[in-house]
């Protein structure tokens, strides 16, 4: 099922340890008419990752080609390895009719919408920074100084909320999720979207010719 009109592209960021993914992942899910972009990267697939599923698996060449070609909608080198979102990725989505999400970070969220200004981009903020320490030291078994060392670049990240479209505070998922959901919803409906959907219904209203924005 997909929404009539579609083709929009959503940009979703956050600083590590706020929920970003696990909440993408639910709004993918239970949000008919959208899909996840699906990122370029030159690292080597991890167990349990398919090609083309977690992301488009290739080497350095192919992917300095794509950057030299202006193929990506943003890019970046992280640990060593390329990763970016391709500028196809928009066009597939919206030639089925689709919604994108883009799951990037704020650099990334800053490239992307040089390109496609009318994009709608969302940030997810951890509920405190107390809370967001704990979580990043869930995640595995660091030390004290790489926690403070992650807790300091996602505050950094943080300092770019201002950035952004949507905020949502990830403090109880269920509620953030609807919120992001709520966000998706109101988008569609926004009437830049909604103009050539119900033309016929306004052009029957108001007569011809009135329908002009």
């Amino acid at each position: 099922m997909s929404d009539e009109g579609a083709g929009r592209v959503f940009i979703v960021a956050a600083p590590s340890g706020a929920g970003k993914t696990s909440l993408v992942r639910a709004l993918i899910s239970e949000t008919p008419g959208i899909v996840m972009s699906i990122s370029h990267t030159t690292r080597a697939p991890r167990p349990g990752e398919n090609d083309g599923e977690h992301y488009h698996f290739i080497d350095p060449a192919t992917y300095q080609d794509m950057v030299d070609q202006g193929e990506f909608l943003e890019h970046a080198q992280v640990h060593g390895n390329g990763y970016g979102s391709s500028r196809g990725e928009v066009s597939r989505a919206a030639e089925r009719g689709l919604d994108l999400v883009l799951e990037i970070d704020w650099q990334g969220a800053q490239q992307a919408k040089k390109l496609i200004p009318d994009a709608r981009s969302i940030f997810i903020l951890p509920p405190s920074r107390a809370e967001l320490a704990a979580r990043l030291r869930s995640r595995a078994q660091d030390s004290d100084e790489v926690i403070a060392r992650r807790l300091a670049g996602a505050v950094a990240e943080m300092r770019h909320w201002d950035e952004f479209d949507f905020l949502v505070v990830n403090d109880e998922f269920d509620r953030a999720l609807e919120q992001l959901k709520a966000i998706i919803c109101a988008c569609r409906l926004s009437r830049a979207a909604q103009s050539q959907k119900l033309g016929p219904l306004l052009e029957d209203l108001l007569g011809p010719g009135e329908t002009d924005a």
